[in-house]
């Protein structure tokens, strides 16, 4: 048995399969290794910081507080209720804005706005129509007319 042909075959077979896969490997190896490299590049990056004030919003109370303040660039101030902006250059000049809250309207609101002008126009002209109507009529005094005699004579038969 231990010198059948067939069993011979078969061991050298798989042996001849082991081989032609560890061959297979190596070649695979060998092209990955023939491949250039590719590294990555070193990359130097510098920033310069510019100095800014435009991410930061500033207050100021009053005027004088604004004038105080040394700016790089334009800078707006608020006032706290920010009703007021000022906006200072770098030469020192300050220009003043107030600011009032422009609110988005829809059809809806527009509307009831133009129906209240309407009524208020209708009252001015009704207002205005008392007024001429109460100048026109004059009250009635109680006064003697002088056409008409104060002497009436009554005859009696």
């Amino acid at each position: 048995m231990f010198n059948n042909p067939y069993i011979q075959n078969y061991n050298n077979q798989s042996n001849i399969d082991r081989i032609n896969t560890q061959m297979a490997e190596l070649e695979k190896l060998k092209q990955q290794l023939q491949q250039p490299v590719q590294q990555p590049t070193n990359l130097t990056q510098n920033f310069q910081i510019a100095p800014t004030n435009r991410e930061i919003i500033k207050y100021a109370n009053s005027m004088d507080e604004v004038q105080r303040e040394m700016v790089v660039g334009d800078t707006p101030y608020f006032s706290k209720d920010m009703s007021v902006v000022w906006i200072k250059n770098t030469k020192g000049e300050i220009k003043t804005y107030e600011l009032c809250e422009l609110v988005a309207k829809d059809e809806k609101d527009i509307l009831i706005e133009n129906l209240q002008v309407q009524i208020n126009e209708m009252r001015k002209e009704i207002d205005n129509a008392k007024s001429n109507n109460s100048n026109d009529v004059e009250p009635i005094k109680n006064e003697k007319s002088t056409s008409i005699s104060a002497n009436k004579s009554t005859s009696k038969k």
